[in-house]
């Protein structure tokens, strides 16, 4: 039976430690789910969703162990299960840009939250914008609808709702 471990950690930037954490899985006998490796100033977030048999998850646990005191480092490591797909919902994508604004991934989030859907993943930077060096805010959202909900009404009122915000949005259907 596959198990499954969630491994998370902010590390330095250093191509030594990335190739270090890259080879773990293959020593453990573990493979890798999903993985997300993203560089924040002198910092590197690294997220890793593994699978295993119960030995190979309890090996690779210990060499995360013996890697956080090698480097003097902080592993967060959390056994987890897969979540069971139901067919009870739709996912869609969503872009939004705008002005950057205090509080914006709050709002967005909220209202998501607040209407029944479900946040699978999120991404999101500031950058300036090249012909008028104005900050700049965009955001990636994977988020699951409920079959009963309505479609063009939800799409209506998020629309809306960035409108008054005065952020563009694209909500479509995943394919």
């Amino acid at each position: 039976m596959q198990k499954y471990l969630v491994v998370s950690a902010l590390i330095e930037n250093s191509s030594k430690i990335i190739r270090t954490f890259s080879k773990l899985p293959e020593s453990s006998g573990c493979n890798i789910v999903d993985s997300q490796f993203k560089v924040l100033g002198h910092q590197l977030s690294l997220m890793l969703f593994l699978s295993g048999s119960w030995d190979s998850i309890a090996k690779i646990e210990a060499m995360l162990a013996n890697l956080e005191q090698q480097h003097d480092i902080k592993i967060l490591t959390n056994r987890t299960e897969v979540e069971s797909l139901q067919g009870d919902t739709m996912p869609y994508a969503i872009d939004v840009v705008g002005i950057d604004q205090t509080r914006i991934i709050y709002d967005i989030a909220n209202f998501m939250l607040s209407n029944d859907l479900r946040i699978q993943e999120m991404a999101s930077h500031t950058y300036e914008a090249s012909h008028t060096a104005a900050k700049m805010f965009s955001l990636h959202m994977l988020v699951s609808i409920p079959l009963d909900t309505s479609i063009a009404g939800m799409r209506g009122d998020f629309i809306e709702f960035c409108d008054r915000l005065n952020l563009d949005a694209i909500m479509e259907p995943v394919k």
